[in-house]
């Protein structure tokens, strides 16, 4: 991280210009959707949420396709197949996946989240699953764990094409990272017929608690992730009454239980030096350990919050490779 001056570090390294503008706006325009009843402007979001539909025909070298668990709930998943493989009848391993988001915006089918998923899926490469689970304030925690745990029972059951469910990660990102420990901790409890869960990957993972960490009163200003915004959204996701030492932000915090008997498989976990979250990440790593559980940490020092979105970031591919190698080599 580059020097702290005044109790404070840089909020970024030195990204393209083109890079630093789509985030100054993105910001702007998520604050300008968190309305101070702790609602959200929807209606105002949905002008910069690009959609991406399904697609059976390949594009950059994957197809993709919808599946619905439970209409009622709007709970689907969408299934990414790199070509090569699926033309050649192989099964591969599966990534079911939870976007980021703040557990308030973005869906499965939101470009940036499609965009992603479809380079793992081609670059891994790996049946990748990515869930469309239900969003706060309008649907509290643990309504994400819920959706996420009924994903993987309900594809325990129905087996999607060219997946081999012996061979079953659990990933996601900043907010989707948080979901994927929860999900992860509950299936360890549950008897699949089919799934069996190999690891979890939680990248960036969004964890938290009342306590104002270092990198949280350092890293100002950073792109994507500020106390105020994360703040807000962990009002919005955790239960009425509620503070962020809830087990489900502060998982080794004052109001948490014993972890040490949770099944969790072996973890990796990416850590970035310039995101604020940085050091609940850590806590999160050495709670786990101290609990019993293996656990990989990277972390990329000049990494921001999100860095595994932008293909053109040096970190990015440094990822990519990393994740391919912990769901084939362990």
């Amino acid at each position: 991280m580059s020097g702290i001056a005044g109790g404070r570090a840089g909020a970024s390294p030195d990204l393209p210009w083109i890079l630093r503008l789509s985030f100054t706006i993105s910001n702007k325009i998520i604050d300008a959707c968190l309305r101070r009843d702790g609602t959200v402007n929807r209606r105002l979001f949905s002008f910069v949420d690009l959609k991406r539909p399904p697609s059976a025909k390949p594009a950059n070298g994957v197809t993709t396709s919808d599946t619905i668990v439970d209409p009622s709930r709007n709970l689907w998943f969408r299934l990414f197949l790199p070509t090569e493989s699926a033309t050649a009848g192989e099964n591969l391993p599966v990534a079911v996946y939870f976007h980021g988001g703040g557990f308030v915006f973005l869906t499965a089918d939101s470009k940036p989240f499609d965009d992603f998923c479809r380079r793992l899926s081609r670059d891994l490469p790996a049946a990748v699953i990515s869930v469309n689970y239900r969003l706060a304030p309008e649907h509290r925690c643990p309504s994400q764990y819920d959706d996420g745990f009924d994903v993987l029972k309900f594809i325990d059951e129905n087996p999607p094409l060219n997946s081999d469910l012996s061979r079953c990660f659990i990933a996601g990102d900043s907010a989707g990272g948080n979901i994927a420990h929860h999900v992860a901790a509950r299936a360890g409890e549950f008897k699949f017929r089919n799934l069996k869960i190999r690891g979890l990957i939680p990248i960036q993972p969004y964890f938290g608690g009342e306590e104002r960490t270092a990198s949280e009163i350092q890293i100002v200003g950073a792109p994507v992730v500020s106390v105020e915004r994360t703040d807000w959204c962990w009002k919005a996701f955790l239960p009425g009454g509620s503070d962020r030492d809830h087990p489900a932000a502060n998982l080794f915090g004052p109001k948490s239980g014993d972890m040490s008997g949770v099944k969790i498989p072996k973890c990796l976990v990416f850590i970035g030096g310039f995101d604020p979250l940085k050091d609940w990440q850590k806590k999160y790593c050495e709670g786990m350990k101290k609990n019993g559980k293996i656990v990989k940490m990277i972390e990329y020092p000049k990494a921001i919050h999100s860095f595994y979105m932008v293909p053109e970031l040096p970190e990015s591919r440094l990822f990519i490779n990393e994740f391919r190698n912990f769901i084939y080599f362990g």
